[in-house]
């Protein structure tokens, strides 16, 4: 009987082993999940040509409150998007949210952003916004904007020139290619020595000239009229707004031209 005990033992030691003396993995791991690996922020193609990430899929960095030193604890990165939290409210206002600016400023560019709108949600994507806290008190005071937008609930859907896509209360996107609510939109925002042009999911549906004569003109007759220096600055920020609504941004890259 003891012999018997000892073949079997020698025997299960041996199947152990390797030709090589190496003890063999017993646990199969063949058939377990690996996590998916992460897509990269740009392409080498992108790189090649001069692209900059803006936000790097995990954390605010890079951005910063209007005239604060880091992002609101309500902007959060969800799944590789930059998202407004609006869980925490107080007088109907997100606490710890406000308008986020990147760090640095921007003259002639090609920015790439992708944005989500949540139902009845209104957002914007400002730029050459001038973060001079002591003449503009938002940046919208400073920056024109490409609305962000759900066009079938928001009620300033119902104004013109007050859309998505639209060089907001400047000129109307045409045509309109927004997609619904839930769905991702490519927005882009293009600036090459005065000439502006906004892309809506790879269509363009704004093109004017910026600090002529006629920009002057369309913001004389706009909202924008009461605030002295909107429009004017030829570089500045990019500007992602809280507008007291859930939205999501991701995949931002610029530039520069």
């Amino acid at each position: 009987m003891i012999r018997s005990i000892l073949m079997i033992a020698a025997v299960g030691l041996f199947a152990s082993c390797n030709n090589e003396g190496e003890t063999s993995i017993t646990n199969d791991t063949s058939t377990a999940e690996l996590p998916a690996p992460t897509p990269p922020l740009l392409t080498d193609e992108e790189v090649k040509e001069g692209w900059v990430s803006l936000f790097d899929g995990q954390s605010t960095k890079g951005w910063h409150k209007y005239g604060g030193t880091s992002a609101g604890n309500a902007w959060k990165v969800v799944d590789g998007a930059l998202y407004l939290d609006t869980s925490i409210r107080k007088e109907g206002k997100i606490v710890d949210g406000g308008d986020i600016l990147t760090d640095e400023e921007y003259e002639n560019f090609h920015l790439k952003i992708e944005w989500k709108i949540s139902p009845n949600g209104n957002s914007g994507i400002i730029f050459l916004s001038n973060e001079d806290t002591a003449k503009f008190k938002h940046p919208y005071e400073s920056g024109p904007e490409m609305q962000v937008l759900d066009n079938n609930g928001h009620p300033d859907a119902k104004i013109n020139k007050h859309r998505a896509g639209d060089l907001y209360d400047l000129i109307a996107a045409s045509p309109e290619t927004v997609k619904p609510v839930g769905e991702w939109n490519l927005a882009e925002i293009i600036i090459k020595d005065g000439k502006l042009e906004h892309r809506l999911n790879g269509v363009t549906v704004v093109t004017t000239t910026m600090w002529d004569d006629n920009w002057t003109k369309m913001i004389a007759a706009s909202k924008f009229k009461q605030w002295p220096g909107f429009g004017t600055f030829k570089k500045g920020k990019i500007v992602l707004q809280d507008h007291d609504n859930a939205v999501w941004f991701r995949n931002i890259k610029i530039r520069k031209l």
